[in-house]
C-alpha cells in the first residue's frame, strides 16, 4: 500500500476557500476552477478543495469532522502565526495552550474544518 498524498476537503465554495488558503499558505492554487482548487504543499502534499455541492458520490458529511495540522519549530512561532490568524479575523476555536503534544491553537476554516498549529513537545 502507498502512504497518502491528497487531502481533500469539501466546501460550501472552492473559489472563496482557494482565496482563503492562498492568503494562508502564501501560495496561489496549481488548479481553479468553481468546483474545485487544488494546492501543492511544501512536503509534496495535495491539498484539494471540492464543491460539497458537486463531489461525486455525494458526500454525507462536510466541514468540521478533522483537522489539518501545522508542525511548527517553536512556540513563539505558534503564538506569532495566533496572533497573526485572529489579525486575519479567523475563528479561534482554541487559545494558544500547553498539551500533552506541544503547545497548540486551534483556527476554523470557512467552511468550518478545523487548522491546528503546534510545537511539537521536547522529547
Amino acid at each position: 500500500m502507498t502512504d497518502p498524498n491528497f487531502i481533500i476537503l469539501y466546501v460550501d465554495s472552492p473559489v472563496a476557500s482557494a482565496g482563503f488558503y492562498a492568503d494562508l499558505l502564501g501560495k496561489s492554487p496549481l488548479e481553479s476552477s468553481p468546483t474545485f482548487a487544488m494546492f501543492a504543499l511544501e512536503s509534496g502534499v495535495m491539498l484539494g478543495l471540492w464543491s460539497k455541492h458537486t463531489v461525486e458520490p455525494a458526500a454525507t458529511a462536510t466541514g468540521g469532522g478533522g483537522e489539518l495540522a501545522f508542525s511548527v519549530a517553536d512556540n513563539n512561532t505558534v503564538h506569532s502565526l495566533h496572533m497573526d490568524w485572529v489579525r486575519r479575523g479567523l475563528i479561534i476555536a482554541q487559545a494558544p495552550i500547553d498539551m500533552d503534544f506541544g503547545y497548540t491553537f486551534v483556527a476554523f476554516d470557512l467552511d468550518g474544518h478545523r487548522l491546528r498549529v503546534f510545537a511539537p513537545s521536547a522529547s
